[in-house]
């Protein structure tokens, strides 16, 4: 047999000493005894984890095996879920294609990654098949692979090295490493997927074949899959569709909420729309209100006409002329509840958009000689997500008769301003990645050594489609005097049209089609990210001590990254209203490392000391943006008798900073008072329960006035990348202890691991609300870093400038235990099998600057302290059982609502509410079946969140929690509720 022909023995003790098949583990510890007796030369392998090559017995770093087909037993469609729901992940939020969606992600939307231990996707390295895999997205912030380029069809497993290894892998490994590991064989199938909600929307299908066969001088694979994953809206689901205030009574438990007349129902408070902000100045000061049309003619039932109630705060001492149909809304609860918050748009709105993606995937090798095998891997997909969004715009004008007057206000009269906010549909998105990989490369043996070098290219190109409102359409005209027509914007330069900001059809968002091609656009945008990989590394023995043998693997990789990111015209000239303007982000790094790594038989075949190994590794790497750096790692495997191990490593990790952090182009936005500034209106906003007292006591410590009003002039951000500003790598050290029993006697098997990683000099980047609500809401007011941030006006307190872009930040800890526990036996019915995988984590904590407190956020909403998955089969003749239980632990936000102290309480208009900040524990199930026919044919049937749990209900507080209607919008939930999947394939 040829040294480099592997069987399938040595394929699956390459998962061994893994944390989730550790019962397989020992049943191919059997297995190799009893072949040992046959075999003299047992046959080297390289398990994830280590560059030796070895029999895969004795490794003693945690790894979490998970088979690609248990995609299929629980009803996953894509890479990016399987991931994501094990252990490891779960704990933590993750970045799925609905939450790339929904909020700003590196990536760009619709990209789908994987964070292990929440320590962020860019310090988890990904490998196929060993190899780097190059990332894929769109816009600036590009650094971690997509997993969306990758097919369920063409994987066999995935290998996860729980602990740090950039000794090993080099930069980016500070979490772990992912690796991918496709199949190979003769195996070739065609296969058909589907996964159907109970309800409308959600719906997925997966075509795909594949075909494999084996020579005598080699093989080859190749595949081709079509995955749909259509649009789940936010109308689709109930509990999505209305956010309510969602308070209690503290007495009686009953809902405090205002039940709106209109419908009979709570009131919902999406997005206000259709209003006109109103800024008087008739008492002398500056009060803000809010003056709503009266579409359906009945508002005057519920709440009197505008301005007649002198009772309210917002009453006006001058007398304002108003047209027909306009109420005042939102100063007390009678117009509080019929306020408009809940347009047609939001139902519309994507939730998981749709996304479509085609891939061709190929690999092969051919045995050259005895020695030498040559091989090559060709990975190309193609990636469409389209979402559907809403959003407010908004101007500002003068009264009819105020200041200068603007006769497009006729019958506005009064001391006032008015900033009419109109809502529309026009906020579409479309982003299209093409990702190609191509990997060649030989290995072989030298003697006895064993010898691999290949190189990697990976190309990822994408185009970012958005619908944009020019700027130059809006801002010059603000506090106009009259007409526009006759004149061209300054910008495009096209014919000016007036644009009809206070006809109520308008606010609602009925746009006139003239208006609408003066205003509206569309602009694309690319981004282009290009690494190139070499590497080449021996391995084999070197000596033979009376323990064993001393193995050994040294190497050399280079690695070139480059990025291009070319904002679409509109962007880069700043004329889209609300965004950024950004110029071209270009930057190109190169790294040089050598690596070497070394495994010492200590002790064999002694009392309490079975086998006793140490493995140590180092890397120097050197990036021309950073500069050197060494890392190492080091570790003992102690088999101490009676199937007891105990494991334990540490190791040091860096990561040099990502080619968006250094070079990030020189950004300008100019976010408006009302999105930034959370003192706004403070008194009353803490009097309705939206914010916390905390946030309010510091307000009034730096002296803004109860009613501080948001001023019309926005604030500027300035962001940039952090090279001008010398950051650094981050570093780090990982951690882990563990203990493992595989019993003689039983199929059973356990393993328990205690894990610590400590990041310092973490690299990030702080949003303006992120920098001015973190000062406000700061335990340590008077000292916070982050208030040094950004500057106040002195002559209306409004925020003046926000200093924001990519730094160091001090710390971050992550700290837990692993367990898992496999059991296997026979039954008069079949071979029944149990798997359990649990994580307790003990600390997720982050400390912003040297200056500030550590934040722990274990236990929160979204990193709940325990998560486990338990898989149990039934293998009875040609079925297959299966069923598969999620665990979710329960959170809750109360200590960071009360920063620090529990508080479940808040004012509205005066009256106490118990807030709902808590999330029970949640277990989703998952059944199916499966049936081998003698033909060829297999089918697996099942349901999926069997008993079609909802996302948990939580108050909606700024900055305190997230969510969508009244339900957490966290990546650990399920959004789509029971359905039924379906697979179908043909194996030939």
């Amino acid at each position: 047999m040829p040294k480099m022909a592997k069987s399938q023995l040595a394929i699956a003790i390459a998962c061994v000493f893994a944390s989730a098949p550790v019962l397989a583990q020992q049943e191919e510890q059997q297995q190799t005894e009893q072949q040992a007796e046959q075999q003299q030369e047992v046959e080297r392998i390289q398990v994830t984890g280590s560059r030796i090559r070895t029999d895969g017995m004795d490794e003693a770093t945690p790894v979490q095996v998970i088979q690609a087909e248990d995609a299929i037993t629980q009803g996953f469609t894509n890479l990016g879920d399987l991931l994501q729901s094990s252990t490891i992940a779960a704990g933590s939020g993750q970045v799925t294609s609905a939450i790339s969606s929904a909020f700003v992600a590196d990536g760009g939307s619709g990209v789908n990654t994987l964070s292990l231990r929440g320590l962020g996707a860019n310090r988890t390295l990904v490998l196929l098949n060993g190899r780097r895999a190059g990332p894929a997205g769109t816009q600036g912030a590009v650094s971690a692979f997509d997993l969306n380029v990758m097919p369920l069809a063409a994987i066999e497993r995935i290998e996860i090295l729980k602990d740090g290894a950039s000794s090993l892998y080099g930069s980016d490994a500070v979490a772990g490493v992912v690796n991918i590991i496709t199949k190979k064989g003769d195996a070739s199938s065609v296969d058909i997927n589907m996964s159907q909600p109970m309800d409308d929307g959600g719906e997925t299908m997966r075509l795909s074949a594949t075909l494999g066969r084996t020579y005598d001088k080699g093989s080859f694979r190749v595949v081709a899959d079509y995955n749909l994953q259509k649009e789940l809206a936010n109308g689709d689901r109930d509990f999505f569709q209305c956010g309510q205030r969602y308070a209690f009574d503290p007495e009686t438990g009953e809902r405090t909420d205002n039940v709106d007349p209109r419908t009979g129902d709570y009131h919902c408070s999406d997005l206000p729309w259709g209003h006109v902000w109103i800024y008087d100045y008739s008492t002398g000061g500056l009060v803000t209100t809010r003056a709503q049309y009266d579409y359906d003619g009945d508002l005057g039932n519920y709440i009197p006409r505008f301005n007649q109630d002198p009772n309210s705060p917002d009453y006006m001492a001058t007398e304002p002329g108003w047209p027909e149909g306009w109420y005042q809304v939102g100063y007390d609860n009678a117009s509080d509840a019929v306020d408009n918050q809940d347009h047609p748009f939001q139902d519309r709105e994507s939730l998981i958009p749709r996304q479509e993606k085609i891939t061709l995937y190929g690999q092969g090798d051919y045995l050259l000689t005895d020695d030498v095998t040559l091989y090559a891997e060709a990975l190309l997909n193609r990636r469409t997500t389209e979402i559907n969004g809403y959003r407010q715009f908004w101007s500002y004008k003068y009264n009819e008769n105020f200041y200068a007057g603007d006769p497009l206000s006729e019958g506005w009269t009064g001391a006032q301003w008015l900033s009419p906010t109109p809502i529309t549909d026009h906020a579409d998105d479309e982003i299209v990645v093409d990702y190609r990989r191509f990997v060649v490369g030989a290995n072989g043996y030298l003697g006895e050594w064993f010898w691999d070098f290949s190189i990697q290219d990976s190309h990822s190109d994408g185009d970012y489609t958005s619908d944009v409102i020019y700027d130059d359409a809006i801002s010059p005209y603000n506090f106009a005097s009259g007409s526009c027509e006759g004149t061209v914007t300054p910008v495009r330069g096209v014919d000016c049209v007036d644009v009809p900001w206070l006809d109520p059809d308008f606010l609602a968002g009925d746009i006139p089609q003239n208006v609408r091609d003066f205003m509206f656009g569309r602009e694309t945008g690319n981004t282009v990210y290009k690494q190139r990989t070499a590497e080449g590394y021996f391995s084999g023995d070197l000596m033979e001590l009376p323990a064993g043998i001393v193995g050994a693997a040294i190497g050399a990789q280079y690695q070139t990254d480059e990025i291009v990111d070319t904002p679409a015209e509109v962007t880069r000239i700043g004329n889209a209203w609300g965004s950024s303007s950004a110029g071209i982000t270009q930057g190109k790094s190169n790294s040089r490392a050598v690596f070497g790594e070394i495994q010492v038989p200590v002790l064999a075949d002694l009392p309490f000391a079975e086998r006793l190994d140490f493995t140590g590794s180092a890397r120097w790497t050197d990036v021309s943006t950073y500069g050197s750096d060494t890392t190492y790692k080091m570790g003992l495997n102690w088999l101490i008798g009676e199937g007891f191990r105990i494991r334990a490593t540490r190791g040091s990790s860096f990561r040099s900073p990502a080619l968006y952090e250094l070079f990030l182009n020189s950004r300008t936005s100019f976010p408006s008072q009302r999105s930034i500034d959370p003192c706004v209106d403070w008194a009353n906003q803490l009097e309705q329960g939206n914010i916390s007292p905390t946030l309010a006591a510091n307000c009034e410590a730096d002296g803004l006035p109860g009613d501080h009003v948001a001023g019309s002039i926005s604030a500027t951000f300035f962001e940039s990348g952090g090279a001008e500003n010398g950051i650094k790598a981050e570093t780090s050290v990982s951690e882990v202890i563990g203990f493992v029993w595989i019993p003689e006697s039983v199929d059973f098997a356990f393993s328990a691991d205690y894990f610590n990683i400590e990041i310092d000099d973490e690299v990030t980047s702080l949003s303006p609300a992120n920098i001015v609500y973190g000062c406000y809401n700061s335990e340590n007011f008077a000292s916070e870093p982050l208030c040094e941030q950004f500057t106040r006006d002195d002559t209306d307190n409004r925020i003046d400038e926000i200093f924001g872009g990519y730094l160091n930040i001090s710390e971050q800890i992550n700290r837990g235990i692993d367990f898992n526990v496999n059991y296997r036996t026979a039954t008069p019915i079949g071979d029944l099998s149990f798997r359990y995988e649990h994580t307790v984590q003990i600390e997720a904590s982050r400390k912003l600057l040297p200056t500030s407190d550590p934040v722990d956020y274990t236990g929160e909403i979204g990193n709940p302290k325990h998560v486990g998955v338990l898989t149990t089969e039934l293998r009875y003749s040609d079925w297959t059982f299966n069923w598969t239980a999620r665990y979710i632990g329960d959170g809750d936000n109360y200590e960071r609502f009360g920063n620090g102290e529990f508080d479940n309480t808040a004012s509205y208009r005066g009256e106490e509410s118990i807030v709902k900040l808590d999330v029970p524990s949640v277990f989703y199930h998952a059944f199916s079946a499966n049936y081998d026919f003698d033909n060829g044919f297999s089918t697996t049937v099942g349901v999926a969140n069997a008993f079609d749990r909802e996302p948990p209900l939580i108050t909606g507080i700024s900055g305190i929690t997230t969510r969508r209607g009244n339900s957490a919008f966290y990546s650990q939930y399920d959004w789509l509720g029971r359905r039924v999947f379906l697979n179908l394939s043909y194996d030939f």
